[in-house]
């Protein structure tokens, strides 16, 4: 086939799709209130308004923890139940598992040929998760070059916007330098993806500090009912509260905290205020905040009790959202390679 002719295929196959979103997380272990919030929560909304592709990232899951695998089946199978538990819906966006479409590991190895390993020891993260995680060998091509795969991940359904927290640009921002990168050398072949700014609040654990699997201070979404109740009345409060009768300051408690996000501004009006003059104790207090997660996790309890009554739905699920996905990243590989002018054909070229 002709450069001329291959061109052309492309320029059939490249126009930027209007607010296409991509986005995926590590299956790392159960899902608590805090991923919730940082992720899903905004995903099912944006499932109503975007074009959404959302993997379950098994291969980043090696960036850090290449040495155990033994849970990384049963993981992505809780988080698919977890997803869909909590409402993301298959028929309205696109959900499948990272290694299913191997196209993200050729995209991934091309940007790599262009990213300078400069760009990437720089990246914030690199510095501090190897900090955080002393106790492992971090040493490794695959974690260093962990941004060249996620942009690689975004790049490859041709993703115009990406949700982020504020504290999350950086990494996006790299990711945009690479496409830039590869616009400079073979021209404009793939959107820049935007940063698409999401409220993320940072919840506190049990303890007051945020909630993380690493401190053992979490509220998780499959906790039943009486769990979450029994973890919440264990719950830190404001330290100057030591006694029923002593008013407390509700900018300081954690409780209160998770009130801002669980809880309706007129319940929060009435804790504040009892709060201040001790008109509330903090058992009362907690048990307002009990209702506010419930109305959350409670559906998600029945939901999650009818997909368990159908597991093999699930398979199909993660099988038809690969074959879309596979299907848009052969477009995808097609117009890069044809931007790189690359001898050779691509494989599975058949877009039907």
């Amino acid at each position: 086939m002709t450069t001329s002719a291959r061109t052309n295929e492309t320029e059939e196959t490249t126009p930027f799709e209007e607010k296409r979103v991509v986005s995926g997380i590590q299956p790392s272990g159960r899902m608590h209130l805090g991923n919730y919030m940082g992720a899903l929560h905004n995903w099912i909304a944006l499932q109503n308004t975007h074009d959404c592709f959302f993997f379950i990232a098994d291969w980043h899951a090696l960036s850090t923890n290449y040495e155990n695998t033994r849970n990384l089946i049963s993981n992505t199978r809780e988080m698919l139940i977890d997803w869909l538990s909590l409402g993301l819906d298959p028929e309205k966006s696109t959900i499948f598992l990272q290694s299913d479409v191997t196209e993200h590991a050729e995209l991934n190895l091309l940007f790599g040929m262009i990213t300078p390993v400069s760009w990437l020891t720089r990246n914030p993260s690199f510095k501090d998760q190897q900090e955080q995680l002393d106790n492992r060998n971090l040493s490794m091509f695959g974690f260093l070059g962990y941004p060249v795969l996620m942009t690689a991940d975004i790049a490859l359904y041709r993703a115009t916007h990406v949700p982020v927290g504020q504290d999350q640009l950086p990494h996006l921002e790299l990711a945009r330098e690479i496409v830039r990168r590869f616009h400079h050398f073979y021209g404009p072949a793939i959107p820049e993806p935007m940063p698409l700014l999401t409220p993320t609040p940072k919840l506190p654990g049990l303890d007051g500090r945020k909630m993380s699997k690493s401190y053992d201070n979490c509220l998780y979404i499959t906790d039943s009912a009486e769990v979450i109740w029994e973890k919440i009345k264990t719950m830190v409060t404001d330290p100057q509260r030591v006694r029923r009768k002593d008013p407390g300051n509700p900018d300081v408690c954690p409780v209160y905290d998770l009130h801002r996000v669980f809880t309706s501004a007129e319940e929060r009006l009435t804790i504040e205020t009892g709060c201040r003059t001790a008109g509330i104790g903090c058992i009362d207090c907690k048990s307002i905040l009990r209702n506010g997660i419930e109305r959350v996790l409670s559906p998600a309890r029945e939901k999650r009790s009818e997909i368990l009554s159908n597991p093999q739905k699930l398979d199909s699920i993660l099988e038809k959202g690969a074959e879309k996905a596979r299907y848009e990243a052969r477009k995808t590989i097609r117009i890069v390679r044809d931007a790189m002018l690359l001898p050779g054909k691509p494989g599975h070229l058949e877009l039907h």
